[in-house]
């Protein structure tokens, strides 16, 4: 029985949700009088509420401000007005059906003096009157329900027109002013039966289907042209359509975001020809937004809109959790409420042209009312450039039993250069600075590029140096030349620099070195893989030809459970990185680069060799941010962080791991040498090469430097993983040192390569 009950309940209540403009009895009229006295007997349950006699009282204090009435004066006006009408007829009888209450109002011209009484002087006589000719329209029904209510209570419209195809989730109750009734209401009743609640006597005009080609001409000039468009919309399409309509007929456009309350105004009235959302989507063709169905193709209309470099670092943290621990973009009532309150306020100043501005604007709370200027992290001051003066004052104390070459040949020496340039490095940061003395070619570490939170105890450094080393070298076989090579020659001096003193000398015999001729092809790939395995045979030679550089050893994983492993290994280690300060600002501050000629960039790592899709792109841009990468540690999360590398390491034929005998160096450079090798005789067999070094660089300073830098938290994940990355690889603790890691894979060429320094940029000659 009770379901039975509910259910036609139910289906009653259905009947009534479509329903939001009140109904009005004036029972001095006998009609009317009679109306009502039916409408009270066919629903016996109405409720009823009275209080003509206080707003009557309000009417006359109202009248008199400049005197204190007392409550016998007040009762005699109240009287005189009541003398040709008894109090149950004066003013109106307001039925709200959707709720059932009957309320006896003021009629409109007394309801508007007195309810509007206290925003005199903020708003004078004329300017109400003004403001009540009126039409606003509001598209959007989240942010624009706080903007619709606000400019009903402050009644700074004559009509609103307001459009939302949606309904009333209880996810919106976060944000939304309503009760929980109201759930699976079309918003845009929603907010007119809270107008009409605040103010029977106010026009709303519903477009309860939302705003779409058939029906955007007739929203912004059906019954005469909005004065002002308030755009609130989730719909990208919706956004630019509106705008562009509102250009044509002359509108004003406002919109209020509610991340750092960000306001932005487009003044069509006053500038017709001005471009769309301030030019920012210019170079887009708007005409082809209709055909936009998925989120890569809506991109490029997203990012100017949400301004994604100018987002709060709480919201850029919370975008990165969008699709893994929440649903959609975070709102909270507060900055809801506080939009709507500047949007109405900011639209009566345009309708009462007192604003003439356009532009996008932030009144940012936690800018203005904040405990203090925060503390930015305070990084190891960054060692000043090597020069060439500083270069030719260690050439001069190089020891005599350093070699001296006998082949100084200046272009000989410049071909050995143009191989050197050519060496991979660390972020692309070519950190080598070489010097031909006229006796020896000396190669530098230029600290100004090589220092970086990673590069523990200069260990990338030395990486680098050794492919350099090695570049050489084979170039020097395909001339018949050879290197005598002493590394580190004044170390007796407590002083590392140089790295090297390289002696050429001709060498009878000597052949070119079978790698010369993939010199210059060896590149970077960090396209997707295709899985397919190698065969035992290259990896063979790949083991054989790294192995002549001295190391401890070259091992690889193969079997798709190994890869795996390795992988999620490798992307927890990258999301580690940018947990740690220093670690993201060496990426997104120093080996990054973001502009849009590659030809300008001769360093780093230009975005576009990334091969990032666009909604990749719209990440890093987000996680550009350190605040907020600080945000996430703090809330352990981003684990979607993990993921471009995880997802690329899976797609690998094989991970190669070269390891030394020990952490010295030299053991480094030698690493370095044998990564060189092993990387060409990948480019000898067509196959791709990524190196996948963050697991490397961070193992070595938890080991060898007892995690200085890193919280205990992250030191303790990293330490969780070296464990499984000795298991997984099979590796000795005494005998070998993990150096150098990388995928091999099978993929088509990246459209974008590194470009590089020219040689005379790192080269000088006595």
């Amino acid at each position: 029985m009770t379901a039975k009950i509910i259910s036609e309940r139910i289906a009653a209540t259905e009947i009534a949700k479509s329903t939001y403009t009140p109904m009005f009895f004036r029972t001095a009229d006998p009609e009317q009088a009679t109306n009502l006295e039916r409408l009270l007997e066919s629903k016996p349950y109405i409720q009823v509420y009275d209080t003509i006699l206080s707003q009557l009282q309000e009417v006359i204090k109202t009248d008199h401000p400049s005197k204190t009435l007392t409550d016998a004066e007040i009762e005699v006006r109240i009287n005189e007005r009541l003398a040709v009408r008894n109090a149950g007829d004066y003013g109106v009888w307001v039925y709200y059906p959707w709720n059932e209450k009957l309320v006896h109002l003021l009629d409109e011209q007394e309801f508007v003096y007195v309810r509007t009484n206290r925003n005199k002087y903020k708003i004078t006589d004329q300017e109400e009157a003004t403001l009540a000719q009126k039409r606003i329209g509001v598209i959007g029904l989240s942010v624009g329900q706080s903007v619709s209510l606000t400019m009903a209570m402050e009644r700074t419209f004559g009509e609103l027109r307001i459009a939302d195809y949606d309904t009333l989730e209880i996810t919106n109750l976060n944000r939304l002013r309503s009760g929980v009734f109201n759930m699976g209401l079309q918003k845009t009743v929603l907010v007119a039966r809270e107008i009409a609640e605040i103010d029977p006597f106010l026009k709303v005009t519903c477009f309860h289907e939302g705003i779409n080609d058939n029906n955007i001409e007739n929203f912004l000039t059906g019954g005469g042209n909005l004065d002002v468009l308030i755009d609130e919309c989730d719909s990208v399409d919706v956004k630019i359509k509106c705008r562009v309509a509102a250009r044509k007929f002359g509108i004003p456009v406002l919109m209020e975001a509610s991340d750092r309350c960000t306001v932005d105004i487009e003044r069509f009235d006053i500038e017709p020809d001005r471009p769309i959302l301030h030019g920012y989507v210019d170079h887009l063709d708007l005409a082809q937004m209709r055909d936009l169905k998925t989120m890569e193709k809506k991109l490029p209309y997203i990012l100017p809109i949400v301004g994604i470099d100018t987002m709060s670092p709480r919201l850029k943290a919370s975008a990165v959790e969008i699709g893994q621990t929440i649903n959609t973009w975070p709102q909270l009532a507060s900055a809801v409420t506080m939009g709507g309150g500047i949007m109405a306020d900011i639209c009566r100043k345009v309708l009462l042209r007192q604003l003439s501005v356009s532009g996008r604007y932030f009144i940012d709370i936690d800018e203005l009312i904040t405990d203090g200027q925060a503390k930015d992290v305070e990084f190891q001051a960054e060692p000043e450039p090597i020069t060439l003066a500083d270069i030719k004052t260690l050439s001069e104390k190089m020891p005599v039993s350093v070699p001296v070459s006998t082949v100084t040949d200046a272009a000989a020496t410049r071909k050995l250069m143009d191989a050197a340039v050519l060496a991979p490095s660390a972020g692309n940061n070519q950190p080598w600075k070489w010097y031909n003395d006229g006796k020896r070619l000396l190669l530098f570490d230029d600290p100004a590029r090589s220092f970086a939170f990673a590069n523990y105890d200069n260990m990338i450094t030395h990486l680098s140096m050794g492919s350099a080393i090695e570049n050489v070298d084979i170039a020097a076989s395909a001339a018949g030349l050879a290197l005598d090579v002493d590394l580190f020659p004044l170390k007796s001096l407590g002083n590392l620099n140089p790295v090297a003193a390289i002696a050429v000398r001709h060498e009878s015999g000597r052949v070119a070195d079978p790698l010369f001729g993939y010199l210059k092809s060896r590149h970077t790939n960090r396209k997707p893989g295709d899985g397919s395995s190698l065969s035992g045979s290259i990896l063979d030679e790949l083991r054989e030809e790294a192995m002549k550089a001295g190391v401890s050893s070259v091992k690889f994983l193969t079997e798709k459970d190994d890869i795996a492993r390795i992988a999620d290994i490798a992307g927890k280690s990258d999301k580690l990185r940018m947990f740690i300060p220093e670690g993201h600002m060496d990426l997104f501050r120093k080996e990054m680069r973001w502009g849009n000629d590659p030809a300008k960039i001769k360093d780093g790592l230009d975005i576009k060799t990334l091969d990032l899709k666009p909604k990749d792109q719209v990440g890093f841009r987000v996680i550009r941010d350190g605040r907020a990468m600080q945000l996430l540690a703090d809330w352990d999360a981003g684990a979607v962080l993990e993921n471009m590398t995880k997802d690329l390491m899976a797609t690998a034929s094989a991970v190669c791991l070269i390891s030394g005998h020990n952490f010295s160096p030299e053991s480094c450079i030698n690493a370095g040498r044998a990564m060189q090798r092993a990387w060409l005789v990948t480019e000898k067999h067509g196959l791709a090469v990524q190196p996948v070094m963050a697991p490397i660089f961070h193992f070595a300073r938890m080991v060898h430097g007892n995690g200085g830098g890193m919280s205990e938290q992250i030191v303790a994940k990293f330490a969780a993983m070296h464990h499984s990355f000795i298991e997984l690889f099979n590796l000795s603790l005494t005998a070998e040192e993990p150096l150098f890691m990388f995928r091999i894979f099978r993929s088509e060429e990246p459209a974008v390569k590194s470009i590089r320094l020219d040689v005379d940029d790192v080269y000088y000659s006595n």
